[in-house]
């Protein structure tokens, strides 16, 4: 998402392995012409040299407030910052910051800043789980820092698990939500469940063809990460996806086609608060699949028959009315739309939301580059309430935060 102003952002550097990987968050920060100054720990300068960091941010680099002392750099580097990222936090960077430290650059820097802070941990797995470091990480959202989740994965040596930094792109993608200054990133879904549906499905023609669409999962896996940075437990049920990134913090089930997707979603579905069904359903399968690869045959090809797929959406909205869901469940829908003959794309998704009878939709115009593998996206919310609020063109990760600030009074948090 680029963002228009030149800004000023502060990159901190943890003492942890993983800081050779924040190397690509300052790049990504400075190639959108952010003006961006790193301050490592004393300890991170063991993994990745000053020079390093000098030369990608184009600033010199400190640990000590007794550097550059007549310009009262401990002071004016967080006064003077709209942006803080510091990554990988440590558990004993988290600590000191929780505990209000100011001894060194960093931590003196991060208590005069008055922007937005994100905190992204990396660490052992029995480390992010003690109650100490589970504790200052409540005491630091609590005080309005974000504090990202911690990817799972493999970690320094043969341990495996919760602790791995994020990809450096999802911490950029992340950084620029907190740069929009019409942007609010609250820790206001701690514990509610998401369940989310994204990217296209692929409807087998035979082992080697199949129908679908152009849905590439970015906006689906855009709501994931802003819910998963508002606290939310979130799963994603994904059909093909391409260039979305894998947003830390959160579950992924893979499926193929629109059936396979709504076995998950329905078996899924109850346990959610929120049920948000943004992938692209086919809405046809191939009567019959060959068993083997269709042949090419001078008379051209055989005619396909197709069947309706099962309507998803509607479907879940039905099993909450059966209650089989729970009546509190949110349930969210997503209807891309190109207009016709017949109406244009807001008329069409009127008519879609009236016969969907889901809380909110959110119709997209998609073909001619719009939506379908783009990093932008625009439309209408729809809300049972009857209002219809415009979205204006802007990043898929900003578009997830205004859907979410949406549905966000609509929870039961009773």
């Amino acid at each position: 998402m680029a963002v228009s102003a030149r800004k000023r952002v502060l990159v901190g550097v943890g003492g942890g392995i993983a800081a050779y990987k924040v190397c690509s968050v300052i790049r990504h920060f400075t190639e959108q012409g952010h003006d961006v100054h790193v301050i490592p720990t004393a300890s991170a300068l063991n993994f990745v040299g000053a020079a390093t960091f000098e030369a990608l941010s184009g600033h010199p680099v400190s640990t000590t407030v007794f550097d550059n002392v007549d310009e009262v750099a401990h002071v004016r580097l967080g006064q003077a910052a709209d942006l803080v990222v510091v990554a990988p936090a440590t558990a004993d960077l988290l600590a000191r910051a929780a505990a209000g430290r100011a001894d060194d650059l960093l931590t003196a820097s991060l208590l005069t800043a008055r922007c937005p802070v994100l905190f992204v941990p990396a660490m052992h797995t029995e480390m992010w789980e003690h109650p100490a470091t589970v504790d200052n990480v409540a005491l630091l959202r609590r005080r309005g820092a974000i504090v990202m989740p911690p990817d799972s994965g493999r970690l320094t040596g043969t341990d495996s698990g919760a602790g791995r930094l994020p990809d450096p792109s999802e911490i950029g993608l992340l950084g620029d939500l907190l740069l929009d200054e019409s942007t609010a990133l609250p820790f206001d879904l701690d514990g509610v469940r998401i369940l989310i549906s994204a990217g296209g499905t692929r409807e087998a023609l035979d082992p080697v063809r199949y129908l679908g669409n152009h849905s590439s999962g970015k906006q689906g896996f855009a709501l994931a990460r802003a819910a998963a940075a508002r606290g939310a437990e979130v799963t994603i049920v994904a059909g093909s996806t391409s260039g979305a990134g894998d947003p830390a913090g959160v579950q992924i089930v893979p499926i193929a086609s629109a059936r396979e997707l709504s076995d998950e979603m329905s078996a899924r579905a109850a346990a959610a608060d929120v049920v948000i069904m943004a992938a692209a359903v086919a809405d046809f399968r191939p009567l019959a699949v060959a068993e083997a690869k269709i042949k090419k045959r001078d008379a051209g090809p055989a005619p396909i028959e197709l069947e309706t797929n099962p309507d998803i959406l509607a479907g879940l909205v039905q099993a909450r009315k059966r209650g089989e869901i729970p009546a509190s469940t949110v349930i969210v829908g997503f209807a891309a739309e190109t207009g016709d003959d017949n109406g244009g794309v807001l008329e069409h998704g009127r008519a879609k939301f009236a016969r969907k009878g889901c809380d909110l939709l959110v119709v997209n115009p998609v073909g001619s580059g719009k939506a379908f593998g783009t990093e932008d996206n625009t439309g209408w919310l729809l809300s049972a309430a009857g209002t219809e609020t415009a979205l204006p063109l802007t990043s898929k990760t900003l578009l997830a935060s205004r859907i979410l600030d949406a549905l966000a009074p609509l929870l039961d948090r009773g």
